[in-house]
């Protein structure tokens, strides 16, 4: 059976960010390939 994920996209008209909720409910933001939180355009 496959995993379920939840996935969260905020497209900002500057910043974007991207997270997904973990099995204990906390949410878990995914890093830019530069190790910040956010990424800039």
């Amino acid at each position: 059976m496959a995993k379920e994920i939840i996935l969260g996209i905020d497209l900002g008209t500057t910043n974007s960010v991207v997270s997904y909720l973990q099995a204990d409910g906390t949410v878990k933001v995914i890093p830019s390939l530069e190790g910040t939180m956010s990424q800039f355009y």
